[in-house]
């Protein structure tokens, strides 16, 4: 089918923002002949990624239908597609895909852009992409069905991460891919770097892995591709594939078996087989094998159009487009950012662990000078030691050059006296989480700092406003909560008591801006979001094991909500002291529905760190020692009956959230959990779950988001 073939689907999106293709001919240097060059550009700035929906396709498909014309007719001897600057293309325009209701409709846009890049890979003369920026998906898959390759080696996020949102790479990617640089390095980039927080290549190790058969500077990079074109076409260079492989043959069968086997192992291991996609991905790959591309094609349009139809589709469309990519980057409630005050040093009261992870993100991201205090010179010199040593691992693994790690090295200090304060326009602690001790911290500071230095705190669940009442100036203090590890963990829960004024609220907003945080308002209330929902969680399932469910039932209970760690591990990662006096603050604060485990708190008493220990075989056993330290009742549950009430516990205290005014909706609760406790995208967050398994009608009468609502799963 040609592309105008799909006027009809074009038709139903009216106000799609377009990605045209505009076409140049360029003659190629050293008499090499004519070429006709695309450039893929929708016309907005260079902040806003190029898609590719219906109506791009469409235009697209003419404009290589005429090219291919022009080929036969023996005008040009090459075509070549690139990308306005930053960006070749960001995949398929998902909030587009995400209308299509029909499955009907999902396939035809599944076909629309095999039709479109099977014109591309058929010209009857050379394609060529040039990889300048980003390339995504549908965007990867333009450069994947060209004949050759090029990539520069400033560009970024280069990957196929169908499996991640909920799809397969539909477009040619899951069959050429495995060809061209093997089927272990294509489960890498189809299954494992999507299901790894959507990790994605750089140029460089597009290059390596063979995706790219040329990489040059950004400089003059499409200069450099269509010198290095002129060369392919009069046969002076002809790429080397040393990962590419022949499907048909034997021994790359037995290699294809065994990196779907991985693969299928490393998707159950990272969402217990809770979401679709992943081995939807692993099926086709596995099938096409002995298919031919049209085989493939045909089976691809087939489960992109299925998967389309799926809750867990839905859910990740709302999750990342709805939630990532747009509420993130306007935070409801926050103040004007007119309103911020500059911030040229920072204060970081404390040195240990956490105190120098954000000595280290300030001094990164921010380039401001950063002192660290502690009680003494020892403790000092530890933290600064573990920064300048961090420092040192980024530059050993080359994500650094020696002149950023001397300029974070020389921002980052340490003293024994607050007076380092002195000038510092924000200071943060982050010291024992006990009320008494940071209220002490704060009056000192207080008594040093300027009337204009912001004071924060990183607690993770007391009181901001307690913290505020005997300070001078209470509308300073603002709630400025990270989530560990700090450099990797992008949410920030900005705490607004009840005093704090719009001009600290802004500077902080402005300040996790700075540190590429994703920031969410929440209002003064034990735990905040993040940590009240996990304790229930954990609340729940422990409150099982205490009355009798075996530890195996009651910890894999929840399997079926693919959490990235189950509640026993993330109980042994906090550690039980922590987890339990974080319960113990939610039970003086909210009563019986926070549960203090009597069990946890002998294993305390009796230096225990975690239920667990590996066992002969590696998995997870509670030791005979440990049983005999606690005590259970006689009322086990099943797996199901653990889920359900959990499901429900969840579903009551997000809404006792929500009327508490905790946060400005479920939107927020949903980003929270996501960006804060790697809760899965194919969820769609907390709160579009509870919907689909009832849990928000049985407990509250009705929803958290409204049904049928293009932005949350129906």
């Amino acid at each position: 089918m040609s592309a105008a073939e799909f006027q009809k689907l074009a038709a139903l999106f009216p106000d799609e923002v377009v990605t045209h293709s505009y076409v140049q001919d360029i003659q190629l240097p050293g008499g090499a002949g004519t070429f006709a060059l695309i450039t893929l550009d929708n016309g907005l700035d260079h902040t806003k990624p190029t898609t590719l929906g219906p109506n791009t396709l469409v235009e697209l498909g003419g404009v290589l239908e005429n090219l291919k014309e022009r080929a036969t007719r023996g005008e040009i001897v090459g075509v070549g597609v690139t990308g306005k600057p930053y960006f070749l293309v960001a995949g398929a325009d998902l909030s587009a895909v995400k209308t299509l209701k029909e499955r009907e409709h999902g396939l035809w846009m599944a076909q629309l852009g095999h039709a479109v890049y099977s014109t591309l890979a058929n010209l009857g003369v050379p394609s060529f992409a040039f990889i300048n920026g980003l390339a995504l998906g549908g965007g990867l898959e333009i450069a994947l069905q060209s004949t050759y390759r090029t990539v520069s080696t400033g560009a970024g996020a280069l990957a196929l991460p169908e499996a991640f949102i909920g799809l397969v790479p539909g477009w040619g990617g899951v069959y050429i891919l495995p060809r061209l640089i093997g089927p272990e390095n294509a489960v890498k980039v189809m299954i494992e770097n999507p299901l790894s927080n959507n990790r994605t290549l750089t140029g460089p190790q597009a290059f390596e892995l063979g995706v790219a058969d040329a990489i040059f500077e950004p400089a003059d990079f499409v200069e450099q591709s269509l010198a290095w074109a002129a060369r392919v076409i009069s046969g002076d260079v002809t790429p080397e594939r040393k990962n590419s492989v022949d499907a048909s043959d034997e021994t790359v069968a037995g290699r294809w078996a065994a990196a779907v086997t991985a693969g299928r192992a490393f998707v159950e291991s990272k969402t217990s087989n809770a979401s679709p996609a992943p081995a939807k991905v692993l099926d086709v790959m596995e099938a096409n094998r002995t298919m031919t591309q049209a085989e493939s094609a045909e089976l691809e349009c087939e489960t992109l159009a299925g998967l389309m139809q799926t809750d867990e589709f839905r859910s990740t469309v709302y999750a990342f487009l709805d939630l990532v990519q747009k509420r993130s980057k306007r935070p409801a409630g926050a103040p004007d950012r007119k309103l911020a005050r500059p911030v040229t040093k920072i204060g970081v009261v404390g040195a240990g662990l956490m105190a120098s992870q954000l000595a280290l993100l300030f001094a990164r991201q921010l380039k401001v000078p950063v002192v660290m205090t502690d009680i003494d010179q020892a403790r000092v010199d530890k933290g600064v030691a573990y920064v300048h040593a961090e420092v040192d691992k980024m530059l050993a693994k080359k994500r650094i050059k020696q002149d950023a790690a001397n300029r974070t090295k020389a921002l980052i200090t340490g003293s024994v006296s607050k007076e380092a304060f002195a000038d510092a326009d924000f200071v943060i602690e982050a010291v024992f989480e006990e009320l008494h001790v940071k209220k002490q911290v704060f009056a000192e500071v207080e008594a040093i700092v300027s009337p204009e230095c912001i004071l924060a705190t990183n607690t993770s669940s007391l009181s901001v406003t307690a913290m505020a009442e005997d300070l001078k100036h209470p509308e300073r203090l603002v709630g400025f909560h990270f989530f560990n590890p700090v450099a990797v963990m992008p949410l920030l829960e900005i705490v607004r008591a009840p005093k704090t004024d719009d001009a600290v609220l802004a500077t902080a907003f402005e300040l996790a801006k700075g540190l590429k945080k994703t920031a969410v308002l929440v209002k003064d209330a034990a735990a905040f979001v993040v940590n009240r929902i996990l304790l229930r969680l954990m609340g729940e399932v422990i409150a099982a094991f205490d009355e009798g469910t075996p530890a195996d039932v009651a910890d894999s209970a929840l399997r079926p909500m693919g959490l990235p760690m189950s509640p026993f591990t993330l109980s042994a990662m906090v550690g039980l002291p922590v987890a339990q006096h974080v319960q113990e603050s939610l039970h003086a604060a909210f009563g019986d529905r926070f549960p203090v485990s009597q069990n946890l708190q002998k294993l305390i008493d009796n230096g225990v760190k975690s239920l667990w220990v590996p066992g002969p075989d590696g998995t997870p056993v509670i030791p005979a020692e440990t049983l005999a330290i606690m005590s259970f009742g006689n009322t086990p549950s099943t797996g199901e009956e653990v889920l359900r009430r959990t499901q429900d516990a969840l579903a009551e205290e997000i809404g006792l959230m929500l009327e508490e005014g905790v946060v400005a909706g479920p939107e927020d609760i949903d980003l929270c959990v996501i960006m804060g406790a790697g809760w899965p995208m194919f969820l769609g967050g907390i709160t579009p779950y509870l919907d689909r398994v009832g849990a928000s009608e049985r407990v509250n009468g009705k929803r958290f988001l409204a049904a049928g609502v293009a932005s949350a799963p129906a």
